[in-house]
Formats: structure tokens, C-alpha cells, sequence
């Protein structure tokens, strides 16, 4: 038994009865920000190539002192 159309239909209109059209949309707006936001950063991470070290970054800023 496979799901057909009209399955797909009720569940897709009990799914808007159910949170509204403006729940929907704000949640989905949401989403779009943060795969914005992951991409940026994902961006931002493969600039130099190199594999950022956290604990070498605050050596560094020890030795400035």
C-alpha cells in the first residue's frame, strides 16, 4: 500500500487546522536562517584552509600579556 495524493492532501491540511498558516511560515523562516547562517559560517571556517586550534589562539594572546 503505497500513499497516494489525497493522504498527502489531508495530511498537509489537518497539519495547517492545526498550527496556522502563520505559525508555518514563521517556522519556516526560521529554518531558512539558520541554513544561512551555517552556510556563512561554514564560509567563514574554509578561508585559510587550515583547521582552527583554539588552545594555540590562547597561548597566544597569554604571550602578549
Amino acid at each position: 500500500m503505497s500513499i497516494g495524493f489525497w493522504q498527502i492532501a489531508i495530511v498537509v491540511i489537518l497539519v495547517v487546522l492545526l498550527f496556522g498558516r502563520g505559525k508555518i511560515s514563521s517556522l519556516m523562516g526560521d529554518v531558512a536562517k539558520g541554513i544561512k547562517s551555517f552556510k556563512r559560517g561554514m564560509a567563514n571556517d574554509g578561508d585559510d584552509g587550515q583547521p582552527k586550534n583554539i588552545s594555540e589562539n590562547n597561548q597566544d594572546s597569554d604571550k602578549k600579556e
